[in-house]
């Protein structure tokens, strides 16, 4: 009988099923994932059901009772999908789902096949003890996170919102992972960020028009020259720091914490202060200011012709009620001659740290952690939280992971060597289970 853990198992099953997104190219495996967590659900006597928003495009839904049915449910929601990989730059096959070393390898690994294993493996282990959690909780194992959620989380909320009646919360990926910081003291503390807001996420394509023409003569109306001057200008705009709330209160616990001085109202200690975080910088750093990325662009089709016109795509990211400034900045950067139109706008959104949720999560990891430091912070990305909060859920980011006695991380999040340590995702299960059991 095998003695691998069922969530290690679970996690490396689902890796071995290709889900690559590839945008506007389409997917590969998405309905394969969400057969494969149907048929153990099934098997296990739930009766979840899987809906196709389009062919292949698979999402899955499973209601569990609660004990106090008039209690707010919660949604937790995991994305089958993950970007794609080179095979010829890993060092281990990304979709064999290889554990090894102590490891789970593979893409998806900790970009979130490893919290959806936990969600299925707690349902499973529910079934066998019969478990009853004590109010109803809606599991989703969603298509299309890696591009936007619209086959995903977003077409469930607008085409079948009836599935998550009675649901005031939601709660997904990247949140509740151990990160240990070193003090000056050298004494090492463990802090668990839990994601309480997201910087909102405004996808736009920008375009300048101009007069076509031989690329021989003088050209004062390049529409190539247009767009290239306003995203040089945006590239070298660097937005002011803006510390909202969540990050304010993230910086302000570590500091005390670690036996440290900072004041927020200064940059320059604020970034002295993050030099000293070790790994938690990276929790706080991308939520501090506004981002504006140039990341496609798209003009002419021979080197010796003018063209009439030119585009560009710029990832933006707002932070929470920072829209209006930003957009109104990006503006003049752009100039006269560039005009924008959104391909999707989600702006940044926050349920805050001082209410129930926020307090059961804490509860769940010092559970497991006495000594432990619950913190909340600001997502720099984006998840399928805002679908969710369209229908009024607050959303939160908890995915939890444990320390891995011998220094292990998770490492290769859309990148090489995607892994997460199987100590970790063991770990993790506990905390999840305990938090969706008492929530």
């Amino acid at each position: 009988m095998s003695t691998t853990p069922d969530v290690v198992r679970i996690c490396s099953d689902l890796i071995a099923i290709d889900t690559s997104n590839y945008g506007s190219n389409g997917s590969k495996g998405e309905r394969a994932a969400a057969e494969y967590v149907d048929a153990l659900l099934r098997a296990a006597g739930y009766e979840p059901e899987l809906v196709e928003s389009e062919p292949g495009r698979a999402n899955l839904v499973l209601r569990v009772p609660g004990a106090d049915r008039s209690a707010p449910g919660v949604v937790v929601h995991g994305h089958l999908d993950v970007v794609p990989a080179d095979p010829e730059l890993w060092s281990v096959p990304p979709f064999e789902g290889r554990v090894a070393d102590g490891y789970i390898w593979g893409r998806g690994a900790c970009d979130m096949k490893d919290m959806v294993a936990m969600m299925v493996a707690t349902l499973l282990r529910w079934a066998q003890t019969g478990t009853v959690p004590h109010r109803d909780l809606v599991f989703a194992f969603v298509a299309d996170e890696e591009e936007d959620g619209a086959l995903g989380a977003e077409w469930l909320v607008r085409k079948r919102p009836a599935l998550f009646d009675g649901v005031a919360v939601a709660v997904g990926e990247s949140g509740g992972r151990a990160v240990e910081v070193t003090g000056p003291d050298g004494r090492v503390h463990r802090f668990y960020p839990v994601a309480v807001a997201e910087r909102g996420s405004l996808h736009m394509r920008v375009h300048a028009d101009g007069t076509a023409g031989h690329g021989s003569r003088p050209s004062p109306d390049n529409p190539v020259a247009h767009l290239v001057r306003g995203l040089a200008r945006v590239t070298e705009h660097r937005w002011p720091m803006e510390i909202s709330a969540a990050p304010r209160k993230l910086l302000t616990t570590a500091a005390e914490v670690l036996g440290l001085e900072a004041d927020l109202d200064s940059e320059a200690s604020v970034e002295a202060l993050l030099d000293q975080l070790g790994p938690l910088r990276d929790f706080v750093e991308p939520s501090l200011r506004c981002s504006t990325n140039v990341t496609v662009l798209d003009a002419g089709y021979k080197f010796n012709v003018v063209p009439s016109e030119a585009e560009a795509e710029i990832d933006v990211r707002s932070l929470p009620g920072g829209e209006e400034h930003q957009l109104a900045t990006l503006d003049e950067l752009l100039g006269p001659r560039v005009t924008r139109r959104f391909l999707s706008y989600r702006p940044a959104i926050a349920a805050g740290w001082e209410n129930p949720w926020f307090e059961a999560m804490s509860r769940a990891i010092l559970a497991h952690d006495p000594e432990g430091v619950v913190v909340p912070f600001c997502m720099g990305g984006g998840t399928d939280a805002k679908p969710f909060h369209e229908l009024g859920m607050a959303g939160f980011g908890f995915s939890p992971l444990t320390l891995d006695g011998e220094g292990r991380t998770p490492d290769g999040m859309h990148g090489v060597d995607e892994r997460v340590p199987v100590a970790s995702v063991v770990g993790g299960l506990a905390v999840l289970e305990e938090f969706l059991r008492t929530v």
